[in-house]
Formats: C-alpha cells, structure tokens, sequence
C-alpha cells in the first residue's frame, strides 16, 4: 500500500470518488485529506469514510510558508499527493520536497483554461470540445506535464451545469486510472 495525501477544497467529489475506488483501495492507502477551507463539504465526506482530515486554514498562518511546513509536518511520510479541487497555488517551497510526486486534476484541456472558472470559460468562448486534464504540478499554475486528457463535443442545448455534470463524470473516469498508472509505473 501507498500512503497518499489527498488536497480538496470544496464538494469533494473527486475527493469522493478517489476514495471509494476499488481498485485504489488495494493500492492507496489515503493518510490523510488536507483542507484549506473549514467549510468544505470534502471534510464530511471523509468523516463518513473515517480518513483523517487535516483542516488548515490559511489565514491562521503569518505566512504561505509558514501554512505550508505545517502541512508538510503533518503528511512528511506520504509518498504522493493528488490534488482534488485544491485552490490554492503550491509554492515552489512545497514542490520541492515532493518533486515529481503532485498530481492535478483540472477541467479544461491543458494548455487551454488554466486557472479558475475553466469550464465556465470554454462554455462562454463556445469551444467544439471540453474536457479534462491530468498533470504533474510544477512552479507554472497548470503548466506541469500533461499525463491523460479526455473531452467530449459540447452540445450548446445543454446548460453550464449540465456541461459541468459532464466534465465531472469525466473527471470521474480518468483521475482513478491514471493514479493507478502512475503508481504501477513507478
């Protein structure tokens, strides 16, 4: 079993989904979720899956390092970290004690959209395909090497939220897979 970090800060679906996978069951061991925002509905899904939570509010810290060793306190012996709808950007400090060990998942394809509100972006910019990429994180937000993209054609019938639905059922697909690739290479 691999100790894993999972970082989420909001719903958790992804969180979630990692989470009840059967086939990372028998590969992760999840160590701990972390949790930026003390109001994120992730922390109850992990109470209900009885994994650790580790809620850190930045604004209790004096600075993004001081926040950031504290994390790295508390999860030094996992071996990977993936990133669920974490949205905070991961300071060079951070990257460096896990190098080549962060994975993100974010819903657009790379190198389209990076940032926030990517899909409401693509939606508004009328894109033919939207989707998803998975990518190792480095020091550029989204910049990081492309590990699996998926996509589907946008039917404009559709509303935001039903083209949402559609990337998290993506998102849902891939980001299981390609963890299970990555460990299993590795």
């Amino acid at each position: 079993m691999i100790d894993v970090a999972i970082f989420a800060s909001g719903t958790g679906s992804n969180f979630y989904n990692l989470a009840i996978n059967p086939e990372l069951k028998n590969l992760i061991n999840i160590r701990c979720l972390v949790c930026d925002n003390p109001k994120a509905s992730v922390i109850e899904k992990a109470k209900l899956l009885n994994i650790e939570t580790l809620i850190v509010n930045p604004k209790n810290f004096d600075s993004k390092i001081d926040y950031e060793k504290y994390i790295l306190e508390n999860i030094e012996d996992v071996k990977y970290i993936f990133l669920a709808g974490y949205m905070r950007i991961i300071s060079p400090y951070f990257l460096g004690k896990f190098k080549g060990k962060i994975v993100n998942i974010h819903p657009s394809l790379l190198p389209l959209y990076k940032g926030k509100d990517s899909i409401k972006r693509a939606f508004e910019d009328k894109v033919e395909f939207i989707g998803i990429s998975i990518h190792y994180v480095n020091e550029e937000v989204d910049g990081g090497q492309i590990l699996a993209q998926d996509k589907f054609r946008v039917d404009y019938k559709l509303s935001l939220d039903e083209v949402t639905q559609k990337v998290h059922e993506l998102e849902h697909r891939l980001y299981p897979k390609t963890i299970i690739k990555i460990l299993t290479d590795n």
